[in-house]
């Protein structure tokens, strides 16, 4: 079942999400509802607050962004070919390296992108499916992709990182995208 992805501007995507236990009600249904919801919006990542979801909890695949790259940017991305990986009750536990610029953008804010500026690499403690504890360090744009994903479950948004009067250049587009005048080629619910 694909969910609408939830607008900038409902409540949902402010808050700090809860962690989960194994026995989370349908949490399998909900993860492949994540994955086909994420493939039919284009996206590389969904977490669940976008889904309408308050759980800690992001799903990421980070493979399909090397299928179109062309080969010389290849090598900018020290993470090919990518990974495609559920996060459970994810920690960041450390941020390192140098910080990059990269043109972002969000399924929930549609039609912006915006250079941010995030570290190289990011180690996370988190677990699998089967609530298996993992810590890995994942960098170039899988790493990005983590942060971006983490943020979403931590209430922030890729906007947060923008100077003040980038922020406010977008206000108007951002007032539209919570007010539904926006138009996808995805399911999107959008504030009361």
């Amino acid at each position: 079942m694909i969910y609408p992805i939830v607008a900038y501007g409902t409540e949902i995507l402010r808050k700090k999400a809860k962690d989960i236990t194994a026995d989370y009600p349908n949490l399998k249904e909900i993860i492949d509802n994540m994955w086909e919801t994420m493939y039919s919006s284009n996206g590389v990542g969904l977490a669940a607050p976008q889904v309408n979801k308050s759980i800690r909890l992001f799903i990421i695949d980070s493979a399909q962004i090397f299928e179109n790259i062309e080969e010389e940017d290849k090598g900018k991305y020290a993470d090919e070919p990518g990974t495609k990986k559920i996060f459970i009750n994810p920690q960041i536990v450390e941020l390192n390296g140098e910080e990059w610029p990269y043109n972002e953008g969000c399924l929930s804010i549609p039609k912006i992108r915006e250079d941010v500026f995030r570290p190289q690499n990011v180690t996370v403690e988190y677990l699998d499916e089967n609530f298996v504890q993992h810590k890995e360090t994942f960098n170039g744009i899988t790493g990005r992709i983590i942060q971006h994903e983490y943020d979403h479950i931590e209430g922030k948004l890729f906007i947060d990182y923008l100077k003040p009067l980038k922020k406010k250049m977008l206000q108007g587009k951002l007032s539209d995208i919570s007010k539904g005048k926006t138009k996808v080629d995805y399911k999107m619910s959008f504030p009361k």
